[in-house]
């Protein structure tokens, strides 16, 4: 098998199916070899702060994040205003794709202003919609 675009991937969505449909697609578009699944941007976020402390940090960092809007506790937007914190090693590590349901022109272009969001994809992950990602 041929080396993956990505080395890891992050999928951040609060809906537990919507999590599974797209791993499930991100796994038959052979992108990657590595996974992480959180249902929650505060638990993402928590995550990315314990592995930047670690000396093995840029081999655990995924390269791709995957980020719904539409989330409780802490929206996508919410971790992206905390995900601008991070030291460099995360910002340049970390590509975003926001991944949403959302059709509202506002979210898009809210999106815009942050350096590290890449694309904008609409739900779900489509085997095209994968393979167009190009960060």
């Amino acid at each position: 098998m041929a080396d993956p675009k990505f080395r890891i991937v992050m999928l951040i969505d609060d809906n537990e199916i919507d999590n599974l449909i797209n791993q499930k697609m991100i796994e038959a578009a052979a992108i990657t070899r590595h996974i992480y699944t959180h249902t929650g941007a505060k638990s993402a976020i928590e995550f990315l702060r314990n592995v930047e402390k670690l000396e093995v940090a840029d081999q655990v960092l995924p390269d791709l994040i995957f980020l719904d809007i539409d989330m409780p506790l802490m929206d996508g937007f919410q971790f992206l205003d905390e995900f601008e914190k991070f030291g460099s090693l995360i910002k340049k590590k970390c590509k975003i794709v926001m991944l949403t349901s959302s059709i509202n022109p506002q979210d898009f272009n809210k999106s815009k202003k942050y350096l590290n969001v890449k694309q904008y994809v609409n739900k779900p992950l489509s085997h095209e919609s994968i393979m167009s990602i190009n960060v």
